[in-house]
Parts: C-alpha cells; structure tokens; sequence
C-alpha cells in the first residue's frame, strides 16, 4: 500500500540516553494510536514487568491521519503497562503535540530502559533534523505551567510539549502526561490522564519532550483533491449539525442528573442536589463577565469543545472543565461550586493527576471521615500534599485503591484497579460491560452506551460494537468529539494512502486491537476472576428504582466473542 514516504519513528533509550531513528514498518502502515501502542507493547513490552522498573516501554503515538488537514485528526495516545491496574494502558489527549509530531514524519516515539541516578531528570527534544536528549535538572520538580512558562524562554514558538507534573516525577499511579494547547501561551491543559502513565514517563527520567515542526506542512495524503473535497463536506456537515459539543462536554450535567449517573457522596447516591450549580450552563454564563468562551485544543479542530475559564478578576484558570471532572471533583465530593471545580482541576493539571481518579480517591478520604463533605479547603489542601509528597498526599496521588487501603474503608468504586468515571453501570448496564471487559478497567472512553432501556439482549452487543469504533477512533487521530464512524474513517485512510480500505479491513483492525491488548492482560495475568464489579456496586442502591449492578457473568462473558457485523457497526458513532 503505497503513501506519505519517509514514516519514521524515535527510539530513545532512557539506560543510555540515547536516540536512534528508525523507519517506520511497511506493514503497519494502518496502525496509529492506540492499535500502535498496543502491537509495540505486545511485541517488545514484558507484560510481567514492574510498571515502574526499566523494563516497561513508554509508548506516544499520533493517530494515522494526525498531522493532515483533515477535521480535528491531531489527538497522540500514550500507552504503556499502567502502574494502577498493572494491565496495558492507553490514553490519549488533544493539543499539538499529535499534530506536530506527524508533520515531521515521526509515527511514534517508542522510550525504553531507565536512567541508573533516580535523581536525575532528561528531556527529548525532537525536531526535523532528528531527536536527541538532553538534560533537564534546572525543572525537578516544576508544577505542569511553570515548567511550560519557563520552556518558552528557552524554546521557539513553534514548538509544542509534553510534560509531567510532580506526581509523575514522584511516580504516584494516578499521574498524567500532559500536552500543550494550540493558545499562543501553551497552556498543559490536554491530559493523557488515565492509568498512571505520567508514573511510567517518570520513571524513565523523562521531565518533558519538546517537539518543534517550524514551518513543516501538513501531510500530503495520495490523493490530494478528494481528501480535501472530504474534509470540506465533513466540516460543512459537522457545522449544520446538531453542535452537540458546542457548550463542552459540561452541559452534559441535567441529563446525566437525571438518569442518575450523576454521583453523590462517594457514589452513595446518583443525584446531586448541587446539580444546577454544577451545570455547565453556569460556566458559558461567566463568559460574559469573565472573558474566556469556547476553542479549540488543536489546530484544525472544528469540534471547539474546550471551555477556558476565567477566574472573577479575568485571569485564566483552566481549560477544559469538563462534565468529568466536575462529576467525580464536584458532585462525588458533595462540592457544590463550578468555581470551586474549577481551582481543584487547575490544581490537578499542575500537579499532573488524573482528575477523575483523584476526585474518586477524595470522594473515599471524605467517606472515610477524612474530611467534611464538600470542604473545597480541605481538597486543595490534600493535593497540595502529593506535591510535597506527604503520606496521605501519596496515597490520594496513587488513586481510590491506596487511599481505601490507608484510610481502611470498603467503599471503593474501582474495575481492574481503576475508578469508575461518572457514567455509573447501574442504570447504564451495557457500559458497565465495557468497564469489566475493556482490557483498559473502567473507562468510559473505551465504550460508552448512554441507554439505559437497552435490552438485556442487547447489552454484550453493543459494547462490543462501541468498545470497537472506539477503538479503531483512537488509532485514527479523530477525536471522539467529532464522532466519526467506521466508513468516515477508511474512507480518510483510504484517501490518505490511495488505496480502498474495506469494511472488512477497518472492522478488523478494531477488533485486532482490542485482541492484542485482551492478550497483553492476560500474559500479565488477568483472567475472568478481574472482570468483576466492586462489591459497593452490587450492594448500594441508587435513584428509585434502586439499582444495582445485578448482571450475569455469562452476559458480560458475551462481549469476548466476536458478533457478526451489522450494518449498523459501520454508521455506529464513536461516544466518548
């Protein structure tokens, strides 16, 4: 299959401090992303190693059409053996780091070994002319804007970053990786935030990689002109659309309120009677008085899904405050404020933590007795901790499992290790099936069903169904946002390399996917005992019908084996 020439990837050796590049296989020419990460970790990562310890690969891979012109493409994946769940890891984040590095002709940067001074830090810095590391002692310990701020004095306009906060330097399992915004000031708002993988950057000395494409056009795809008649009819569609991302994913609020997937108090509860407060509505509401409104994350996305906020003098906070983190900051802690979210999620990118599995982990001290319900204080005070590195800042920075462990409570609403995010499996079984058989543990971007009268029959199915478009979407550079479905993407694939990708094709390169990382797991050690909700799930009830996760382990056992592909498999949305 012919296309773009020259493909190459950066190997960079963290024992040595050395980079090697290399030419990108011919017969992996269709893999990016996440079905990149995967086929790298299961070929060169022991899926029996420490997470933390030398042997572990590091993995950062733009999609397949990340660095083009088509519409919202740049998202990068990082993977790697998660130090949370100790199963392979794949998350993925916006920003210009995925664009960049594709521009340059780089389809991944594969890290390797570990430096042998723990103390020490390094950086990669990539360019056109090749990578090379370099020291980066002067920003130990540096929070996630401060390092970028001083990065701009020393770097050019051009050039994008990827980062970690003290957690990943401190290898907490709840740490982030952190990208770059396309903002001229570069905010590291972008997170690659599941499974710990800002631990396993830390672990390999890596403080940051900078990557500068300077002038580097886009991709050039094999047949120009219909690639580019695609991504003006796709735009124009998207923009007569519904615009269902037009206010951020926080507008979510009501209808999740509503369906009782909203948590309360350590998910106790699935309403919040904060949820007005809550609403993402009160967020576009301050644009007005504050400044801020709505962009872009990436160059070339047209989804424009990112709120920026502004505090009440106008000074920026954050961007994106997403539905979320103000579920599992907000609601989950009974914190009633957006503003208040708002601090906690600057807080969060700062350090370099996962905001969904440190809200979890808050929700557990506070249940604990730890701290009052609702003490914003409070809650800044502690993630203040995981920077100093105290005992209980370590435990909340490790996630809901070593805070349940310290604090000696039962209610810990985790899968394979992981948090559940703020779509809860009890009304919504068929993502509670993607929970328990995504190899990822409960991540609502690995398959997400917002249905809940779907069939009993129906549920193995579809997450089946989305657990794959979802998988095929993250390979792609697509975001989520812009919801392609499996013909949107081979026919961009099959522009991009002129050649025709077939159905057959695409379907299969999903499902070899979600093989390749069922395969890692399970050399890792996982098996049918870990596909099991906590007992919390199975025991508190929640809104009036008084739900429980009361499936079958023979439906769930369902997901594993392939359906015959419908029709419907191929218009199917990717639902994030």
């Amino acid at each position: 299959m012919s296309g773009p020439a020259g493909d190459r990837m950066i190997r960079v050796d963290m024992t040595r401090q050395t980079t090697e590049i290399v030419s990108f296989p011919a017969e992996w020419k269709l893999l990016g992303g996440r079905a990149l990460s995967a086929k790298i970790l299961l070929e060169e990562c022991d899926a029996s190693c420490d997470p933390l310890g030398p042997d572990n690969v590091l993995v950062m891979a733009p999609g397949v059409v990340s660095g083009t012109s088509a519409p919202t493409s740049g998202r990068i994946s990082m993977g790697g053996k998660s130090p949370l769940t100790n199963g392979i890891k794949e998350a993925n984040a916006g920003g210009n780091p995925g664009q960049d590095l594709m521009k340059l002709g780089y389809r991944c940067i594969i890290v390797t070994g570990q430096p042998a001074d723990a103390d020490k830090r390094y950086a990669v810095d990539v360019t056109s002319e090749g990578a090379q590391v370099v020291e980066a002692d002067a920003y130990r310990g540096m929070w996630n804007y401060a390092l970028i701020d001083e990065l701009a004095k020393v770097y050019s306009e051009t050039a994008s970053f990827i980062s970690i906060g003290p957690a990943g330097e401190l290898r907490l399992s709840g740490a982030s990786i952190a990208c770059t915004d396309q903002e001229k000031a570069r905010h590291p708002a972008r997170h690659a935030a599941r499974g710990g993988l800002g631990a396993v950057m830390g672990s390999k000395g890596l403080k940051y990689v900078s990557v500068d494409a300077g002038k580097a056009p886009t991709r050039q795809p094999a047949e120009r002109k219909e690639f580019m008649a695609a991504c003006k009819q796709w735009t124009k569609a998207y923009r007569e659309g519904p615009q269902m991302f037009a206010t951020g994913t926080s507008s979510v609020v009501p209808v999740a309120n509503m369906l009782n997937t909203f948590p309360y108090k350590n998910r106790v509860e699935g309403q919040s009677p904060d949820a007005e407060s809550l609403d993402g509505a009160r967020i576009v509401e301050s644009f007005e008085e504050r400044g801020g409104g709505m962009h872009n994350c990436m160059t070339g996305c047209i989804v424009q899904c990112s709120n920026v906020v502004h505090d009440t003098d106008g000074n920026y906070k954050t961007s994106a405050l997403e539905f979320e983190t103000l579920t599992l900051l907000g609601s989950n802690c009974a914190i009633a404020s957006w503003d208040d979210v708002a601090d906690l999620d600057r807080l969060c990118d700062e350090l370099g933590v996962d905001t969904i599995e440190a809200g979890a982990a808050l929700a557990v001290y506070m249940d604990s007795g730890g701290l009052e319900w609702g003490d914003t204080d409070g809650a800044k005070r502690v993630l203040r901790e995981i920077a100093e590195g105290t005992d209980l800042g370590k435990a909340i920075g490790d996630g809901a499992v070593a805070t349940g462990k310290r604090q000696k409570h039962h209610r810990v609403p985790v899968v394979k290790g992981q948090a559940v995010p703020a779509w809860d499996p009890r009304p919504l079984k068929a993502t509670g099936i993607t929970y328990l058989t995504s190899a990822m543990g409960a991540d609502h971007t690995a398959g997400l069903i917002v249905n809940p009268g779907l069939p009993e029959e129906e549920w193995a199915r579809a997450s089946q169904e989305v657990q794959l478009v979802n998988a095929v979407t993250d390979s792609s550079g697509f975001c989520q946002f812009i919801q392609p479905t499996l013909d949107d993407i081979r026919k961009f694939y099959g522009l991009l390399y002129g050649e025709e990708v077939s159905r057959e094709q695409i379907a299969d390169l999903g499902w070899q996917c979600m093989r390749d990382e069922w395969e890692f797991n399970r050399r890792a050690g996982f098996g049918a005992k870990d596909d099991v909700m906590p007992d919390c799930m199975k025991q508190d009830a929640i809104g009036p019908a008084n739900l429980v996760w009361d499936v079958s382990d023979d439906v769930v056992r369902r997901a594993y084996e392939r359906f015959d592909a419908r029709e419907e498999l191929f218009t199917t949305k990717a639902a994030g």
